[in-house]
């Protein structure tokens, strides 16, 4: 594997690879609760207010004709790829 895992992630691939590891008994039920819980706190939006200066406004709603996407889909995807640290901020 490429990535580098978190200390959790390889504290939970050591703790399976121990052996120790047991399924519950109602596992379907549960994986179908947590998928549920999952999907549920994917979804979830919050809507917020952000001051830009109008040029930025402009030229981003012209490259969002270009690409075919909404220009508060493109901002969010932004924001979702920064806090997921694929992008990094140049202040």
């Amino acid at each position: 594997m490429n990535s580098k895992l978190t200390q959790e992630e390889q504290d939970i691939i050591d703790y399976i690879e121990s052996g120790n590891a047991q399924s519950i008994a109602n596992f379907k039920d549960e994986k179908s609760r947590f998928a549920t819980m999952a999907k549920a706190y994917a979804s979830k939006k919050k809507a917020i207010n952000i001051r830009l200066p109008e040029s930025d406004i402009y030229i981003l709603k012209q490259k969002s004709l270009e690409s075919g996407l909404s220009y508060q889909n493109i901002i969010q995807s932004l924001v979702h790829q920064y806090t997921q640290g694929k992008i990094k901020a140049n202040f």
